[in-house]
């Protein structure tokens, strides 16, 4: 079975760059600080109209967790709309009732709209209360994948639990292993859980271009010399990963 290698990307150029180091396909986010929400339209656009590899796009209309008001799911299925129009090739998405449970009717909703665009349910599964009842569940919804860290703050703590949910998983849907993944535990994490696609950030900040900035000033971090710097991707950490899908693949 082929190696994916999908890389987080926040901006355009992030994306641009990831597919040249060799990823296989992208997320496409915006707003790191919050986890990753929607991004705007022309951001989209651009990285469908330079990109040759698969684009899948998160929606979530904000950061936090992942139990919704109607007003908020009415935005999403709204979203959803808009990208299928686009033709962009998947969607990222994840919702939980407020007792921790993965609500299955709402994501049936959004497969069933989406379609024919893949489904992925986001890390909102390692938020749930009991994960292999929700992979059971989940199975039956007719998502692609499940982005997962085991349930750990990442996918390196979680590998015992990434390992029965790949097995539980069968061909039914793909667990992607996510958060922390790099050049140093991707050879480790796919010989212990079984999982053939894996997603990182690979990320790496860089200054911006900016040679002046008034110091007294914040646009909303509590370091305005964090505003003066940018999220990107690391294109040899991308290489290296490559590298190690496509040994393993031959």
């Amino acid at each position: 079975m082929q190696k994916i290698l999908e890389i987080c990307c926040y901006t355009v150029e992030s994306a641009i760059k990831a597919e040249k180091a060799g990823a296989n396909r992208v997320e496409l986010c915006d707003n790191y600080p919050e986890g990753g929400t929607t991004p705007s339209y022309g951001a989209i656009q651009q990285a469908l109209k330079q990109l040759s590899i698969p684009v899948n796009v998160i929606v979530r209309p904000r950061g936090g967790d992942f139990h919704y008001s109607h007003e908020e799911f009415e935005v999403i299925k709204a979203d959803v709309g808009q990208l299928k129009k686009m033709g962009v090739n998947g969607i990222v998405v994840g919702f939980l009732h407020a007792n921790g449970t993965v609500d299955i009717a709402r994501t049936k909703e959004i497969v069933e709209l989406a379609a024919p665009m893949e489904v992925t349910f986001h890390r909102a599964f390692d938020m749930c209360n009991n994960p292999l009842k929700a992979l059971g569940q989940l199975k039956t919804t007719g998502i692609s994948r499940i982005l997962t860290s085991g349930a750990q703050q990442t996918a390196l703590q979680g590998m015992g639990l990434l390992k029965q949910l790949t097995e539980a998983a069968g061909e039914t849907l793909s667990i992607m292993p996510g958060s922390g993944v790099n050049e140093q535990n991707l050879q480790q994490l796919m010989e212990i859980t079984g999982a053939h696609e894996f997603h990182s950030s690979a990320k790496t900040f860089r200054t911006t271009n900016m040679t002046w900035f008034n110091p007294h000033i914040s646009m909303g971090g509590d370091n305005t010399m964090d505003e003066y710097k940018t999220i990107t991707v690391d294109a040899d950490q991308i290489k290296a990963m490559a590298k190690i899908l496509h040994k393993q693949h031959e």
